[in-house]
């Protein structure tokens, strides 16, 4: 057997665009391997495309309903078995980075080649692929492309190059967040920051619609990232981002943004409320809105001054950030979806992981509005485990 540290050393070395052939080989030679595919999740989040598929949306896979689906939201290891006659078992493993589900690993091996040890060795290069499809993203757009199941529009390519990942997870926490109408979103955007000490959330909601609105985003969430990466207080992230705005736009346009710092050893959280996205927290069975002091808009006027509030999480606690093409979804019959459906939404997805509530959340907006597409929405999971064994 290969020791998935010599398959990983491959990988590093492959050409960017090269990984799943150089993987390929290797499966090939060293387990016997009959196929191997990689499937990657699209950017609306409900199918996963392969990577060898030419064209745009051509077999792909659906993430409810498939077994591949399964994999991924379940985030262990599917075994799937051959048809009659064929002495091969299909085995879909998740290609997942620090929380975030990127796509699923599909390998078929001889049914006399699964044995327990190997598809341990699977799971870990599964994890391997994904780390180095992130590096070689930077020089190739072969992944990118293969995500795409539709066009993005100039306005989408700009807030998605943004955007970290769609999930991240430590022992403390985990996150996750999506967009919508993922092909052509405009000014919603999301971001987040951990380190040894704290977790930094950010929510923005942006003005206007098109590319004008995803410049906007643009400089206030890099203005934003420039104040956090110099060191300075959440208050102080806040008033340089609003100072860079009115800098540039002298009040014509601003930006709804909503701060988080949380620290990881007490769960104490600090937060600016600058004209936000709304927030509410899930606790046991109880759901709630938190009711913030709100602030100006980033941009609205020069010079603006915040002031952080406080509040303290405890395990278990699940916090939900939407903007308001959630909250404000109108209904056919009458009422918001904040009035009506929020509360019981995130009752029916609390077994979820928070990397899966906000594509869920998204569609019972979706039944909701009974539309197929939303207008711009975001919706931010974050589950707070504490420093308790999860």
């Amino acid at each position: 057997m290969t020791e998935p540290h010599e398959v990983g050393a491959a990988l590093r070395a492959s050409l960017p665009h090269a990984l799943l052939d150089t993987l390929r080989a290797h499966l090939t030679t060293t387990y016997g391997a009959t196929s191997v595919r990689l499937f990657l999740t699209d950017y609306g989040g409900t199918v996963l495309s392969p990577l060898d598929s030419p064209g745009y949306g051509e077999r792909s896979l659906p993430i409810g309903g498939s077994a591949e689906g399964r994999a991924l939201g379940s985030q262990e290891r599917r075994e799937q078995q051959a048809p009659r006659g064929e002495a091969v078992d299909h085995h879909h493993l998740p290609v997942t980075v620090r929380g975030d589900p990127i796509g699923v690993l599909t390998v078929r091996l001889p049914a006399d080649r699964s044995a327990p040890v190997v598809l341990d060795e699977l799971r870990q290069v599964a994890g391997q692929l994904g780390h180095e499809i992130l590096v070689a993203e930077r020089d190739t757009d072969v992944y990118q492309r293969a995500r795409r199941v539709s066009r993005l529009t100039v306005a989408a390519e700009m807030q998605w190059q943004l955007l970290p990942a769609r999930a991240c997870s430590a022992a403390q926490y985990a996150v996750g967040a999506q967009l919508e109408p993922a092909y052509a979103v405009h000014g919603d955007n999301f971001d987040w920051a951990s380190d040894a000490d704290e977790l930094t959330l950010t929510v923005t909601n942006g003005m206007g619609q098109g590319v004008e609105a995803s410049l906007l985003t643009h400089l206030a969430v890099s203005a934003l990232r420039n104040a956090r990466r110099a060191g300075v207080s959440l208050a102080d992230q806040a008033a340089l981002a609003d100072q860079a705005v009115w800098d540039h736009y002298r009040g014509a346009s601003h930006v709804s943004t909503l701060l988080l710092r949380v620290e990881l050893a007490t769960g104490r959280t600090e937060i600016v409320d600058a004209g936000s996205p709304q927030m509410w927290r899930l606790r046991g069975k109880s759901v709630e809105r938190i009711d913030l002091d709100r602030q100006l808009p980033l941009g609205m006027f020069e010079e603006s001054h915040y002031a952080a509030e406080s509040l303290v999480l405890e395990p278990g606690d699940r916090l939900l950030f939407v903007s308001d093409g959630v909250y404000e979804a109108p209904s056919p019959r009458g009422g918001q979806y904040a009035e009506r459906a929020l509360a019981r939404a995130l009752h029916a997805t609390r077994l979820l992981p928070a990397a899966m509530v906000p594509g869920a959340l998204l569609r019972d907006v979706a039944e909701y509005r009974d539309a197929e597409t939303l207008d711009d929405a975001l919706v931010l999971c974050c589950d707070w485990f504490g420093n308790d064994l999860r």
